[in-house]
C-alpha cells in the first residue's frame, strides 16, 4: 500500500481521479466501489470533468455502493441510490444498470444482503474502493481508534 499525503483536498480528489482513470485505461472492465459524503464529491466531480472533456470513459465499468439506508423511500433524496445517481452515475458515462447496491427497501435483509454479496463476489470483486474520511478522521463508519478487525454491527 502506498500513503499519499495532500495538502488540499482538490489535490486528494485529482490524485483519487488519476488512480481511477489508470485502472480504467488498463482494466476498462474494472469495478469500482462508490461511496456517499463529501469527501468523494471532488473526486466525482473530476471524474465528470474529464469524461465530459473526452479523456476517460467509465461506459464499460461496472460500479458497486458501499452502504444503503435501511427503510428510506425509494424517493428519499438521501437515500444512497439517489445520492451516487445525483453526483456520480449522471456526471459519467457509465451505465446505470451497472451500478449496484443493497436493497434496503427488502422484506428480508439478510437475503438482500446475501444477494448482493453474491453479486459482487460474481463480478469478481472491487478493484477500486473510494472511502469517505469525516473531519473527525473517520473512515467510511469507522470511527477513530476503532479496530481494524471490527465487524460492522458487532460489539466488543
Amino acid at each position: 500500500m502506498e500513503v499519499v499525503i495532500s495538502t488540499t483536498a482538490d489535490e486528494a480528489g485529482k490524485l483519487a481521479a488519476d488512480a481511477i482513470a489508470e485502472l480504467v485505461r488498463h482494466r476498462p472492465e474494472a469495478v469500482l466501489g462508490v461511496a456517499t459524503g463529501s469527501s468523494p464529491l471532488i473526486i466525482y466531480d473530476e471524474l465528470g470533468r474529464r469524461v465530459a472533456q473526452g479523456s476517460l470513459s467509465l461506459a464499460k465499468t461496472r460500479a458497486f455502493m458501499l452502504d444503503e439506508y435501511v427503510g428510506l423511500a425509494a424517493d428519499h433524496p438521501q437515500r444512497y441510490r439517489n445520492v451516487i445517481r445525483d453526483e456520480f452515475v449522471d456526471k459519467v458515462d457509465i451505465d446505470p444498470a451497472q451500478v449496484l447496491g443493497p436493497d434496503g427497501l427488502a422484506a428480508d435483509l439478510v437475503s438482500a444482503c446475501e444477494a448482493y454479496e453474491t453479486a459482487i463476489a460474481d463480478a469478481g470483486g472491487v478493484d477500486l474502493q473510494i472511502l469517505g474520511i469525516g473531519t473527525d478522521g473517520h473512515i467510511a463508519f469507522n470511527e477513530p481508534g476503532s479496530s481494524l478487525a471490527s465487524v460492522p454491527g458487532s460489539r466488543p
